[in-house]
C-alpha cells in the first residue's frame, strides 16, 4: 500500500492526506481534515497513538508548515444520512475547502484517504486502510482533525454540562452511558445511534 503511494510521489503529484475523527462517537460532529506538508515534520504518528499534549504541540506545528482544511458534518446531518454517508460528506467538504485554500490544480493533486472507501470519483484519490499509521500527510490530517474536534467537544462541555464531554469527547465509555441513563440525550447526541436508552 505504501509502495503504491510512493509511486505517486515519483510522478510528482502533490500528496494530500485525508482523515476523519468522530465516526464512532455517540454525539457531536464527524470532522475530516486535509493536509499538504510544505516541510518535513518529525515525530508524526496516528493521532490515537499520541498523548493530548503531543497532539496539541504537533497541531500547532503542522498548521505552520502545511496547507490544511476541515470538513465538518453535524450530528443532525449524521442522523439524516447515516454515519457512512456523513463521513463521505465530511471528506468531500474537506477536499473542496482544501482547493479553495490551496489553489492547486485537480490534475496535479492526489488525496490519500485513510480507509477503504471514497465515493466521489471526480478527485484523484487513493484509499488505504491504516494509512494514518504509515503516511505522514495522513498522520498530519489525523492530528488536525482530532485536536479540532476535541476542542469543539470542550466547548460543548461548557454549553451542555452534565455529560462530561470534556473527558470522553463523546465516545462510548461506561461513564457516558451512565450519564445518558441519568439525563437522557443532549441536543448534540446522535439519536440514530444506540445510546443505551
Amino acid at each position: 500500500m505504501v509502495k503504491e503511494a510512493q509511486d505517486y510521489r515519483r510522478m510528482k503529484l502533490k500528496i494530500v492526506g485525508v482523515d476523519e475523527v468522530g465516526r464512532g462517537a455517540l454525539c457531536g460532529p464527524v470532522v475530516a481534515s486535509c493536509a499538504y506538508l510544505k516541510e518535513k515534520i518529525s515525530f508524526l504518528k496516528d493521532s490515537k497513538q499520541l498523548t493530548p499534549k503531543k497532539r496539541e504541540f504537533l497541531y500547532s506545528k503542522i498548521k505552520k508548515v502545511s496547507i490544511y482544511s476541515f470538513g465538518i458534518v453535524s450530528q443532525t446531518t449524521i442522523d439524516k444520512l447515516n454515519i457512512f454517508w456523513a463521513t463521505q460528506l465530511a471528506f468531500l467538504r474537506a477536499i473542496r475547502n482544501f482547493f479553495k485554500k490551496s489553489k492547486f490544480n485537480k490534475e496535479e493533486t492526489l488525496f490519500i484517504i485513510d480507509g477503504p472507501f471514497f465515493k466521489y470519483k471526480k478527485y484523484n484519490h487513493l484509499c488505504l486502510v491504516s494509512a494514518d499509521r504509515r503516511i505522514k500527510e495522513v498522520q498530519s490530517a489525523s492530528i488536525l482533525a482530532k485536536v479540532y474536534r476535541d476542542r469543539l467537544m470542550l466547548k460543548y462541555d461548557k454549553e451542555f454540562p452534565g455529560w462530561n464531554f470534556s473527558k470522553h469527547k463523546g465516545y462510548a465509555t461506561k461513564e457516558h452511558y451512565l450519564s445518558l441513563k441519568e439525563r437522557g440525550p443532549s441536543p448534540i447526541h446522535r439519536l440514530s445511534f444506540n445510546l443505551g436508552l
